[in-house]
């Protein structure tokens, strides 16, 4: 008897009313596809630090929606999407400038830490396959 009379107790207790609002994101409640981008030397309104949250698209980068399109059609299974270019590949003397980049985070399960610059021509073409990650830059000089 003892345990129905706090049943009933218990279930006449008012359900307390929810808030319209939604509770603030945690940064352990985001999506795993986290990234953060620091572009150095690349110009005006393209140096900066932005944030990139993917699935779905979000932070401060200035193309979200875009960059996270991109780096979905480009992953492969066993491929690391940031990978540095391999030791003795021969590259073309080029020189595409100063900018630098840093990415780090982590994406489709793994961790991320790649630093981008244009010292050569694989370097370049490295930098280019991550637009619109990093941001989009003139010809090689």
């Amino acid at each position: 008897m003892v345990a129905v009379s706090t049943l009933v107790t218990l279930s006449a207790v008012p359900a307390v009313a929810s808030s319209s609002v939604p509770p603030p994101v945690r940064p352990e409640d985001r999506p795993a596809d986290h990234l953060t981008v620091v572009v150095r030397h690349a110009g005006s309104g393209r140096d900066g630090s932005y944030e990139l949250f993917c699935h779905p698209a979000g932070g401060s980068h200035p193309d979200a929606a875009e960059a996270c399109r991109a780096l979905d059609e480009h992953t492969q299974w066993g491929r690391d999407r940031f990978a540095p270019v391999a030791p003795g590949t021969v590259c073309t003397m080029l020189y595409g400038g100063p900018a630098t980049a840093r990415v780090t985070g982590t994406w489709a399960g793994r961790s991320v830490d790649a630093a981008y610059d244009r010292s050569d021509g694989c370097e370049i073409g490295r930098w280019d396959r991550m637009v619109p990650l990093l941001p989009k830059l003139g010809e090689a000089t």
